[in-house]
């Protein structure tokens, strides 16, 4: 091979060979490590949502002994007018418990649940405080309606579910709210902006509980939606 003072042309060739070489070799290698990160990820991605749609999935085998806790429940504590039409199950442990039995009161269609309480250790259930929230509801449901249009969304609840059972209320002769001291919250969400009227009817409204003797206590919570549904930061409420 020629050289020109003093260089070596295949010296230099194979050197410049031999770096390619090795510089493809280490790539090949970073690469084989990116690929095996990856498959590591990707197994581990699939191997959570696997996992996440299994416990999503209901139990059948507890779904039947909630049902059978719940048959006798109904024997034992109600009527013939009360039915299990369905049971619950809670995947995103938003509630007390994991298994519950949809129930259901024949003739006002008054639907709630039954459940076995980890706490007190037996069956609870939530008619009365559904009961309630039904008779606030449709109590306050005109005024509402009246005062910020149909399309106004409210929601009314109890934050003790089992509070039939915490007055000592008989199922089968429920009595009223009224009669007790609760402070259940109403929840109102209006499809605008707030309004600088909005606190004078809201206090026309608990006058109006007050004065009839329909509610002492409770607290009211206003929030706002734009057009296109996006909850504004107006949110406000008021105890009373």
């Amino acid at each position: 091979m020629f050289s020109l003072d003093g260089y070596n042309y295949k010296t230099d060739v194979e050197f410049n060979g031999k770096l390619l070489n090795e510089g493809g070799d280490v790539l090949k290698k970073i690469l084989k490590i990116m690929l095996s990160i990856l498959g590591v990820i990707l197994l581990g991605i699939g191997i959570l949502v696997v996992v996440f749609l299994l416990e999503m999935k209901p139990d059948k085998d507890k779904e039947e002994e909630v049902r059978i806790q719940a048959e006798q429940y109904l024997e034992d504590n109600f009527n013939d007018n009360f039915e299990i039409y369905d049971t619950f199950y809670d995947n995103m442990g938003n509630f007390a418990f994991e298994y519950a039995a949809s129930v259901r009161e024949k003739k006002t269609n008054i639907e709630f649940l039954a459940y076995y309480d980890d706490e007190t250790k037996q069956m609870v259930d939530t008619y009365i405080a559904d009961k309630w929230k039904k008779d606030l509801k449709s109590e306050i449901c005109p005024f509402i309606e009246a005062s910020f249009g149909e399309t106004t969304d409210f929601v009314v609840y109890f934050t003790n579910d089992n509070i039939g059972r915490e007055l000592d209320i008989d199922p089968l002769k429920p009595k009223s709210y009224k009669e007790f001291d609760v402070e259940p919250i109403i929840r109102i969400t209006v499809p605008r902006k707030k309004s600088d009227d909005d606190e004078k009817i809201l206090n026309e409204l608990i006058a109006s509980l007050k004065s009839e003797d329909k509610l002492k206590h409770g607290s009211i919570a206003m929030s706002y939606n734009d057009e296109k549904g996006v909850i504004l930061d107006d949110e406000w409420h008021k105890d009373f």
